[in-house]
């Protein structure tokens, strides 16, 4: 079941509509694909709704509804109140502003060892938690969106930090996701212009993902990025309305969101969603000062996608010439601690460029880079454009505007590759000798 006011595409059925139906159809392959949400609901109003759209779930009685202290206030005492005598509800209230790891997702977990199911009322925190916790219990989960804040709403994966490491970690898709735009558009402005910074994104993680598959022959696939033609221009157009409480832009943005997530569902990977900006975010996240002040995901992925882009375009303005790679263990030791370093090297250590390696990719760029080129960038949007949006939404684009000193923020850039098994324009340039010159530019 999805429903929306808007229409438009695929015989006046909405693309969501068809892939809760299950008969979206894959140009790629000319196959009906499908997710595996059952529900969506994005309506102007969701108030007096939460029973009626839960039961029609199946959960079973027994249900945990899981918020923070600030979510439960917005949204979350409502929906324990609209859920309460059809259904056994337990309140799980954590602190505001929870961590998203091992250690609170367990947590979660202790507190409703019996429950039939589990209902998020949260934005990213929350939902990454709730649907961690869910899955490793293999009970469904529903989620109740409070802020346009990131597109992980939608996706199969969660990202956890797991002894100090950040993952994306298997996780489940919510069986229903439910968004009223009124509670949206009065989600505090950051939110909302995180949410801008976590969709934008989309130019430069296909652009790296392309990459990834013309070099080395990894998989990639259009659909994810077919999904959001129709949404991202208009998205972009819509920065002042956004954060004037627009409910027609509000849906806008929370389409584009559930679409990405959806994306990263079908293709069963978060690669169409994050590439270079999230490894420069979860280096920053591992290893940021512990007093620099709370930063949300999107806002940080504003600023690192905008480096990446700049990234790309000196990419793609000449042909590069790779050298092997020389890292080894003790260096990574010392770049990250004895702490990180085990979860660390056996990323690195499996794309680690071998010089047969770097003589078959020089070869290959020889007889076809302009091609390359040509293709990645007709994915791309471009700095200048990336750049203007997110200052017309007054989002931040540096990384002094996200409390982080360029030192700092330089050296995340230049270390971020370490830390994933994902090669994106970050190996590129570092084994092409270019990173190290552009980082002062970034």
């Amino acid at each position: 079941m999805f429903h929306s006011d808007r229409r438009r595409d695929q015989n006046d059925r909405d693309v969501i509509d068809r892939l809760i139906a299950g008969d979206y159809a894959d140009d790629e392959t000319g196959s009906a694909i499908g997710v595996a949400t059952r529900s969506l609901v994005i309506a102007d109003e969701l108030a007096g709704r939460g029973h009626d759209l839960v039961a029609a779930l199946g959960f079973g009685r027994r249900i945990a509804v899981v918020s923070d202290a600030t979510t439960h206030a917005v949204l979350g005492h409502r929906v324990e109140q609209e859920l309460g005598g059809a259904f056994d509800v337990q309140s799980i209230v954590l602190r505001a502003d929870p961590h998203a790891d091992t250690a609170t997702s367990d947590a979660i977990r202790a507190e409703a060892p019996t429950v039939d199911a589990f209902v998020a009322v949260g934005s990213g925190t929350i939902n990454d938690l709730t649907k961690y916790a869910s899955a490793r219990d293999e009970k469904p989960y529903a989620v109740f969106g409070t802020a346009p804040s990131m597109n992980g709403y939608t996706s199969l994966t969660a990202s956890i930090t797991e002894n100090g490491h950040k993952h994306t970690l298997p996780a489940q898709a919510p069986a229903g996701a439910f968004f009223d735009l009124n509670v949206l558009a009065a989600a505090p402005k950051r939110m909302i212009r995180a949410g801008l910074g976590d969709s934008i994104c989309r130019t430069t993680a296909q652009t790296d993902w392309l990459l990834s598959h013309l070099l080395l022959d990894t998989p990639y696939r259009q659909l994810p990025f077919d999904l959001l033609e129709a949404e991202e221009p208009e998205l972009l157009n819509l920065a002042e309305a956004l954060m004037g409480g627009d409910l027609g832009a509000m849906r806008v943005l929370v389409g584009t969101l559930v679409l990405s997530g959806f994306g990263t569902a079908i293709v069963g990977s978060s690669a169409p969603a994050s590439q270079a900006e999230h490894l420069i975010s979860h280096y920053i996240d591992m290893l940021a000062p512990a007093d620099r002040p709370a930063i949300l995901h999107g806002e940080q992925i504003a600023v690192t996608t905008l480096t990446s882009a700049r990234l790309q375009e000196a990419m793609l303005a000449k042909r590069p010439h790779l050298v092997p790679d020389t890292i080894g263990q003790s260096d990574i030791a010392a770049m990250f601690g004895d702490d990180l370093a085990p979860s660390i090297w056996p990323e690195i250590a499996g794309k680690i460029l071998s010089p047969a390696r770097a003589d078959e990719l020089n070869d290959r760029f020889a007889r076809n880079w302009d091609g390359y080129a040509e293709r990645l960038g007709r994915t791309f949007l471009g700095a200048a454009t990336i750049e203007k949006v997110l200052k017309r939404a007054g989002a931040p684009t540096t990384p002094e505007e996200i409390h982080l000193d360029r030192a700092f923020y330089q050296q995340a850039v230049g270390r971020a590759r370490l830390i994933r098994n994902r090669f994106t324009v970050l190996d590129l340039l570092d084994r092409s000798g270019g990173l190290a010159g552009l980082i002062a530019s970034v």
